[in-house]
């Protein structure tokens, strides 16, 4: 079945140790792709510790794909600088969107997904039911660069008919 599944809102919280790009820093920037959808935080200036705290919201489709998240560094007169990039998978909480919430409390963690090989995942991330919506809090470690993680929070949006 194609077509839409649901809205996933990422909030973007922070990028802890990133790569230096420049001499005194970097302005990092997050882009996450998903299918032809690309959205943007917006540049932090001279920061490897920068704090976003931006939601950025994409429709999710059957079939589900992982979403492609890059962290760049603007600059003015030349092309962005790659900072790091890295996959979230999707499939961990897919799979709990057709649970029943009605006997879940508040706060309780629906699954845990540990750090492997098959993932982007720097620790242990936990998927809970909280204040009536299915969150995953993320610490994602960045691939393709010499240091760098970023801190972010999926949270399903539902649609009405639909989980």
């Amino acid at each position: 079945m194609d077509g839409l599944v649901g809205l996933l809102k990422i909030r973007v919280v922070r990028g802890i140790n990133l790569a230096y790009r420049d001499t005194r820093g970097s302005d990092p920037y997050v882009v996450l792709r998903l299918g032809k959808q690309k959205v943007k935080t917006s540049v932090k200036k001279k920061s490897v510790n920068p704090i976003w705290h931006e939601e950025l919201t994409l429709s999710i489709m059957n079939p589900i794909a992982p979403i492609k998240l890059g962290v760049f560094d603007k600059d003015t007169f030349s092309r962005d600088d790659p900072m790091g990039d890295a996959e979230i998978d999707l499939e961990p909480f897919m799979e709990v969107l057709n649970m029943d919430p009605e006997n879940i409390r508040n706060g309780s963690i629906i699954k845990t997904i540990r750090p492997s090989n098959q993932n982007c995942l720097a620790d242990e991330s936990h998927l809970c039911w909280r204040n009536g919506k299915f969150v995953q809090d993320i610490i994602l470690r960045l691939r393709n660069v010499e240091s760098g993680e970023l801190q972010v929070q999926l949270q399903w949006v539902k649609i009405l008919g639909r989980h």
